[in-house]
């Protein structure tokens, strides 16, 4: 009677395996595996990979402007560096850099190209007039100068409203000391040299540019 009970007890329970097959199997078809939400991912790629390259407007083309244009070499130089002479080795670091670009910048340095024997306002007037930019670098020793004053004044009455031909360029002053005949024009800070050079080079590239667009657009 004993040895029955205990063979019984071995005996495996058919339900309960059952049971948990039932229910493996049950889970495994729950996973998602239909194609349709297989096709709906790709669809929403598909949109969101449109919608990421929709055309965007265009740019202008750029500009050739050593070659493309006269409007360019009208005038003798592209830049005039207003300075004081106490400032004169940083002008011609800036002015190496400028003339050694690509674009073959030409500037305007007082005391290189002044004519020998020139009246001092004569030669002022006529940088300004035969440059296409003019960097105005403003420093104490700028602002103590009266030839300084003079010239930033003749650039001023040249281009009253500017449109990137003054460049303000600040240097060992503080913005309340700024001009006020230039506060309407935004200025370049000089805390990093090579920055500071790079962004007035940008800035006269750019007039350059569209002074050369302009003038080929309007000969079309």
């Amino acid at each position: 009677m004993a040895g029955w009970f205990r063979r019984l007890l071995q005996k495996p329970r058919q339900s309960s395996i059952h049971t948990s097959s039932s229910s493996h199997s049950t889970a495994s078809h729950s996973l998602p595996s239909s194609p349709s939400s297989s096709s709906s991912s790709s669809a929403w790629n598909s949109n969101s990979s449109s919608s990421t390259s929709t055309a965007q407007p265009d740019c202008p083309a750029p500009v050739d402007i050593i070659s493309s244009s006269d409007a360019r070499w009208v005038k003798r130089y592209d830049v005039c560096i207003c300075h004081s002479e106490v400032d004169l080795e940083f002008v011609e670091e800036l002015v190496s850099y400028l003339e050694s670009q690509p674009q073959s910048l030409r500037c305007f340095l007082q005391l290189r190209d002044s004519v020998a024997g020139g009246a001092v306002v004569t030669e002022l007037c006529e940088a300004v007039q035969n440059s296409h930019c003019w960097v105005m670098l403003i420093t104490p020793s700028f602002l103590q100068d009266p030839w300084c004053r003079y010239q930033m004044h003749q650039a001023l009455a040249e281009a009253p409203m500017a449109g990137g031909r003054t460049i303000p360029v600040l240097k060992d002053i503080d913005r309340k000391d700024y001009p006020k005949e230039l506060r309407n024009l935004y200025y370049i800070y000089t805390a990093l040299k090579e920055n500071c050079f790079r962004r007035i080079r940008d800035t006269v590239l750019r007039y350059l540019e569209e002074l050369c667009r302009s003038s080929t657009s309007g000969m079309e």
